[in-house]
């Protein structure tokens, strides 16, 4: 396939991205065109009388491959196209001797796809797409006496100590499952790196991310990650505190730094992902006034496990 040929395609996937989410797809978009056109994307294509009806892509890391996307014209998107173009690749992948892990999060579907995926022998987890309009955000209520963290705005020093947290924040936590990058300080950094530098999750804001630092030992005990991902809209990438420093008020205090920055240069609204198994995240999210707009699965497989 050629970038002509599926550019009316990607102009529909661009418009339902902005319609259902809030998000400005196109950069995304573009990598993808840019692969398409040296043929280094691997995937497949579906094609209705010579007219591109949908497709989906992957990439490979090692012995893992990640499906990065799968999208079908809203015609189709009722009848059997996606789950035939999903097993189509699955079955690809999973027939190749080097590939153990495959992971992917298909949130413009929702769950559409979770039967497919199961006939994979995927491991499923249920996650939220969480929507606050910033001028509905809920202040958090009177604090105590407790010393608050020093917080500061991201620097490109942060990468690695931000690595280490990422790694002990996730240990022994279901998001840990679903992300195998989170479970080191190596594939944590490589996270860093692919939404910070990397346009993976929009245009990175480090005036509207921050780090937060124990006020007695001086150590980093949490971070928030912001992007932009469409005009005026806000995405928390990443949202993270040391085990023993929950339930203390920190991620609270993290995200309102966010939202506050966000709010000073005129945004109108903020969007995260959560795990639903991680109820003490969904209710602070709630109570801080976001709604979820849409449930969908991560799917992680693992060879014959």
């Amino acid at each position: 396939m050629t970038p002509r040929q599926m550019e009316p395609l990607f102009e529909e996937e661009a418009r339902q991205w902005l319609e259902d989410l809030h998000w400005d797809y196109r950069p995304s978009l573009a990598l993808i065109r840019r692969f398409l056109d040296t043929r280094s994307l691997a995937g497949r294509a579906a094609l209705e009388d010579g007219r591109a009806a949908g497709y989906g892509f992957y990439v490979l890391e090692e012995n893992k491959a990640l499906l990065g996307g799968l999208f079908v014209s809203r015609p189709f998107f009722g009848s059997a196209l996606g789950e035939e173009l999903l097993r189509s690749i699955l079955t690809g992948l999973q027939q190749q001797p080097n590939i153990e892990r495959i992971e992917t999060q298909l949130m413009p579907f929702g769950h559409a796809l979770d039967a497919a995926l199961a006939e994979h022998k995927f491991r499923l987890y249920t996650r939220q797409f969480m929507l606050l309009p910033l001028a509905q955000a809920r202040p958090s209520p009177a604090g105590g006496a407790a010393p608050r963290p020093r917080l500061e705005r991201w620097n490109d020093r942060s990468f690695e100590p931000c690595a280490r947290l990422i790694q002990a924040a996730y240990a022994e936590h279901v998001d840990g499952e679903i992300n195998e990058q989170y479970r080191t300080t190596q594939g944590a950094i490589k996270f860093l790196r692919n939404i910070v530098v990397l346009p993976g999750c929009g245009q990175f804001l480090g005036d509207a991310s921050f780090l937060a630092f124990d006020p007695q030992r001086g150590t980093l005990a949490g971070a928030v990650l912001t992007s932009a991902v469409s005009s005026g809209v806000g995405h928390t990438t990443q949202l993270c505190v040391l085990p023993e420093c929950q339930s203390q008020g920190l991620g609270r205090q993290l995200l309102e730094a966010s939202i506050a920055a966000l709010s000073a240069r005129r945004f109108e609204a903020l969007s995260l992902t959560v795990t639903s198994a991680n109820s003490r995240a969904v209710q602070l999210y709630e109570r801080m006034g976001f709604q979820t707009k849409r449930t969908f699965a991560a799917a992680v497989w693992e060879g014959q496990r």
